[in-house]
């Protein structure tokens, strides 16, 4: 029997999470969720229920899609947890006088307020800095000399040493922690986050974030992403992902 994968590690200290009690559903759920209409069930996944999934996905049939569900813990800097909250799944950003009912918000991220445990940053390997492109709607370019890399990562790490140094010394005179924070150097801080989505959503997700002209970083998130949903959705997710 095959290991079913909890955790990939992504990036130089980040990973994606995914365990079996945080999956609801099978590539059977689906199937069934759509065969309800009928008063109809299958017990087991074969050719017919794989050409039912490929019909729904292809169809645009996307609600018995929504009816499974997976709850990931991430661990990336900064700026990948700012693109990826784009996909958050059941929120309600609709600006209300009064708020009646409760906006089910599928996202809960560790706070600086409130902890002080070591802060870790994303560091630029010397061989990955990139180019600007000469399409702007491109966000990167080709790969820079290693020579100009070097001094690139150089001037990061220079960078986060002084804003930690500066964090530490604000807490030691006293500075509330939730200050003390605007010292440290922010996009590539890693935070730690738990997102839970539909299994359509999630492939909402990696339809956009797989693309080649994604940002490299979140790209590699999406296929951590991609690897541990397959795990549990296989024939359904290749019913929703498109090359």
């Amino acid at each position: 029997m095959t290991k079913v994968m909890t955790e990939i590690p992504v990036l130089d200290n980040g990973y994606v999470q995914l365990k079996a009690k945080d999956v609801m559903g099978d590539d059977l759920s689906p199937v069934n969720d759509a065969k309800v209409s009928f008063d109809r069930e299958s017990n087991e996944f074969g050719t017919k229920e794989e050409r039912l999934l490929n019909f729904l996905g292809r169809e645009g049939h996307t609600s018995p899609f929504r009816h499974s569900f997976m709850k990931f813990e991430v661990y990336a800097p900064l700026m990948v947890a700012r693109q990826w909250w784009k996909y958050v799944i059941g929120s309600d950003h609709a600006e209300q006088p009064l708020r009646s009912h409760d906006p089910l918000d599928a996202w809960n991220e560790s706070s600086r307020r409130y902890i002080t445990e070591q802060p870790e940053f994303y560091i630029v390997g010397e061989n990955e800095w990139r180019s600007q492109p000469a399409n702007k709607k491109q966000g990167s370019g080709e790969i820079l000399p290693v020579t100009q890399g070097k001094d690139l990562t150089r001037q990061l790490v220079d960078m986060y040493d002084t804003g930690y140094k500066r964090y530490t010394n604000a807490i030691e005179e006293g500075v509330a922690v939730e200050q003390a924070r605007l010292f440290l150097p922010s996009y590539g801080l890693y935070v730690r986050w738990r997102w839970a989505g539909s299994l359509q959503g999630v492939c909402h997700f990696l339809n956009q974030r797989l693309k080649g002209d994604a940002q490299s970083e979140i790209r590699d998130y999406a296929e951590a992403v991609n690897k541990l949903s397959r795990q549990h959705f296989p024939n359904a997710i290749d019913a929703l992902v498109r090359d």
